[in-house]
């Protein structure tokens, strides 16, 4: 699997869909950002607990 982004780089495409008001539903962010996806499970466990990071990082 390549990893393209860095964990933080991570949190910080979460935060900025968040704050562009766009759906973070893990459908929804697979779909439209399947880079995204794939590296935010490779840092954490779930796409829950990115989205949580991202709230508390």
């Amino acid at each position: 699997m390549d990893v393209t982004l860095g964990a933080d780089e991570v949190i910080e495409r979460i935060r900025k869909l968040q704050s562009n008001g766009e759906t973070v539903g893990k459908k929804q962010v697979k779909q439209s950002d399947p880079e995204l996806m794939r590296n935010a499970l490779f840092y954490f466990p779930s796409w829950d607990h990115a989205l949580k990071n991202a709230e508390t990082f």
